[in-house]
């Protein structure tokens, strides 16, 4: 299984980051498709995730902000981040689960300016 995310860039604080995260197998097949982040000097952690194709969890740091989505037909994995903040800046990375194996993406950068 591979992930390529793409979508990250520079985004003033206030504004919003979309990041795709195209998967090399069709996303029902994943129990688990989501996004992790990794900030400067801080571990990786997650931000939002799909599980079983339905229920979706997202980190406290993101709930009421963040939208996760999946589009089967394309395989891939939607993120979307509103009212960014310099607390959400860092490496963003799409995760997989398929048959109790864990796949990541090679990430993707998003820097918030203020």
């Amino acid at each position: 299984v591979q992930l390529q995310a793409s979508g990250g860039g520079l985004v003033q604080a206030g504004g919003s980051v979309a990041l795709s995260c195209k998967v090399s197998v069709n996303i029902d097949s994943c129990s688990v498709v989501g996004w992790y982040r990794q900030a400067p000097g801080k571990q990786r952690e997650l931000v939002a995730l799909i599980r079983n194709g339905a229920s979706r969890n997202y980190a406290d740091s993101v709930e009421g902000r963040s939208i996760i989505s999946g589009d089967t037909a394309k395989n891939t994995v939607y993120l979307q981040v509103n009212s960014l903040t310099s607390e959400d800046t860092g490496v963003y990375y799409c995760h997989a689960v398929q048959r109790g194996l864990q796949y990541w993406g090679q990430g993707t950068l998003v820097t918030v300016s203020s």
